[in-house]
């Protein structure tokens, strides 16, 4: 353990030495195989709407390319190869990071020089070990399969089971133990995405970060979700918002409120949404007059396809967007999902959330029995 401590802290020593961008990053990427002089090489970043935008450009020259910059707190960027598939997932941060990759192989490359990429390659490793054990209890269903091996496939599927137990626990694990890891933060984001735990378990899990990772974008935007979370709990009053019609027109929920009314947040491009409209347009007809209002809150980008939508699939209740797709109405909902729909007594609170089919007219029965 001393002798990793010790050699941990001279390669940090070495790293402050060489460093010829202090306050930035440097990186140097090396390509192991013929590549032609001048191929262009992206480096790419998530914008807001996790969109892969490009930051920088630059050429391979005899197997070597560089990229340098500012770099404050941590942030995932993206390098990009022309004529090459996949990318490289990297972590820019001040220091000197070294790249090393195959042509070929662009998902095993080799990143280092920095913590936060030491922490990456780590989780990489843990990460390849748990799918290379899938691939192989894969490989042995298919042959157990056709052999009619019924014992085998049974306890091949109970190992494959424990198995995604595993590799649950180990990504939280890895977030316990790393708590200054970039990826640590990029885990929770995940797992209160997934809605894969509680809120309550996520917010333990943020708390556990360090104050470093606290500050990273990443980070802040998982804050904002948990405090979004507690303003549309079940028992919370719906935040207002107001919003364009399809005639242009504004219009506020709480000016949209009945007896009974569900927000529901759909697109013309979302299948589920489209899926589940026969049964809210059902809903509505038989409950309406009985005090149920809808308000469609669509997160299209296109106008027209909004519009269309409304009309081919009969939604003749009150509808607005700001066609600007998962817009800031759905963040003040913390919906980064849809078909998602809150239902709302007569004073705005929430009463009940993401039901459909046979669920969400048994709610509405109830509430205006």
């Amino acid at each position: 353990m001393m002798k990793k401590i010790i050699v941990s802290l001279c390669a940090l020593t070495a790293i402050i030495a060489c460093n010829k961008n202090p306050d930035g990053f440097s990186l140097v990427g090396t390509i192991n195989g013929d590549l032609e002089n001048g191929t262009k090489v992206y480096l790419k970043m998530a914008n807001d709407q996790n969109q892969l935008v490009d930051v920088d450009t630059t050429t391979v020259e005899n197997g070597k390319f560089n990229f340098s910059g500012p770099a404050d707190l941590p942030e995932l960027h993206y390098i990009y190869i022309d004529q090459l598939r996949g990318n490289i997932p990297f972590v820019v941060e001040k220091g000197e990071i070294e790249l090393t990759v195959q042509k070929d192989s662009l998902n095993n490359a080799q990143i280092a020089g920095t913590p936060q990429n030491e922490y990456f390659s780590d989780f990489i490793k843990g990460s390849k070990a748990l799918s290379s054990r899938a691939m192989s209890i894969n490989a042995d269903m298919r042959k157990a399969s056709a052999n009619s091996d019924e014992g085998t496939m049974a306890s091949l599927r109970d190992e494959y089971f424990e198995l995604q137990e595993e590799a649950k626990n180990f990504e939280l694990d890895y977030v316990k133990k790393n708590p200054n890891s970039l990826i640590s933060v990029l885990i929770i984001d995940k797992v209160l995405q997934t809605k894969s735990m509680t809120d309550e378990e996520v917010k333990t899990l943020y708390d556990g970060l360090s104050p470093e990772m606290k500050k990273t974008k990443q980070a802040k935007g998982i804050e904002e979700k948990l405090n979004s979370s507690k303003s549309t709990a079940i028992g919370s009053k719906a935040p207002n918002f107001t919003a364009p019609t399809p005639n242009g027109d504004l219009l506020a929920l709480n000016d949209a409120l009945g007896k009974v009314t569900i927000v529901d947040f759909w697109a013309a491009w979302c299948k589920p949404c489209r899926a589940e409209n026969p049964n809210v347009v059902k809903v509505y007809n038989q409950y309406h007059d009985k005090g149920l209002n809808i308000l469609g809150v669509s997160l299209d980008r296109k106008a027209e396809d909004w519009k269309k939508a409304i009309e081919d699939d009969g939604l003749t209740w009150n509808h607005v967007s700001n066609v600007q797709y998962f817009d800031e109405i759905a963040k003040l909902y913390n919906v980064d999902a849809i078909p998602a729909t809150f239902i709302l007594d007569e004073n705005g609170v929430i009463v009940a959330k993401n039901l459909r089919g046979p669920a969400l007219e048994q709610k509405i029965a109830e509430l205006l029995k």
